[in-house]
């Protein structure tokens, strides 16, 4: 019944505005970070991904987001992402904002993208941002420019969010019926704050659901791929 209501709320909203995290990924067999089987039990982000281990780790740094590159190239968008390039087509959706950085919403199609935490697919010097190519960065080359270290075009712990990304998002987020919150635990401040910034419906989908997600409208246990199908199929019959 709730994934009914979450396709009925799709038909009706004139703009919808999807919120996704690193739950979105687990299909597409890209470990998620913060799940009770996540990376991050095994690796402690605070010694990894920071400014710190940037500027004074820089081998386990390299070591660890080259892992995480060459991982990628084994990982593609699983069917939720090919839906919700078809809502966006059909003008059911308006906005995806994103935390995560493995690319997939863009590979897979969709044009209305914002990636709050950067992109792993795309590479630059650490102190001149001159940009690099991926195979650059997977060797260990020092920048041709000024001889920095290379480093992905992420958010790091210790960095600010793009305003351009993270303004259009509460631009999207403030006018929408409509706000969808897939595969985010909303832990990380400041992105965890945009479900409260719509006076819109929310809807929550997780496989993991706790006490942080009781102030949604909606909330729906589940994987986030078989949830998105199961509403797309519903929105096909609804609208005929």
């Amino acid at each position: 019944m709730s994934v009914r209501t979450l396709a009925t709320w799709l038909l009706n909203s004139k703009h919808t505005t999807i919120f996704t995290g690193a739950g979105m990924s687990t299909e597409s067999n890209i470990p998620d970070f913060r799940s009770k089987d996540g990376w991050w039990r095994n690796i402690d982000p605070r010694t990894v991904a920071t400014t710190t281990a940037l500027q004074n780790n820089f081998d386990l740094f390299h070591e660890f987001y080259t892992m995480r590159v060459q991982g990628l190239k084994q990982c593609s968008p699983h069917p939720g992402y090919w839906i919700l390039v078809d809502w966006e087509k059909r003008g059911l959706v308006q906005a995806i904002t994103t935390q995560n950085v493995d690319g997939f919403h863009i590979a897979a199609g969709n044009q209305e993208v914002y990636e709050l935490h950067g992109s792993i697919r795309s590479f630059r010097c650490a102190s001149c941002s001159w940009e690099v190519t991926e195979e650059q960065f997977l060797n260990k080359e020092s920048c041709k420019h000024c001889g920095g270290n290379l480093r992905p075009n992420i958010v790091l712990f210790g960095e600010g969010l793009p305003e351009d990304s993270w303004n259009a998002s509460i631009l999207h987020i403030r006018r929408s019926d409509l706000v969808i919150v897939i595969g985010t635990s909303l832990e990380v401040y400041p992105a965890s704050e945009l479900p409260n910034m719509t006076n819109g419906k929310t809807v929550y989908i997780n496989f993991e659901v706790d006490q942080h997600n009781r102030n949604f409208d909606l909330i729906i246990k589940g994987k986030a791929g078989e949830v998105l199908s199961q509403a797309n199929e519903l929105v096909k019959k609804l609208n005929g």
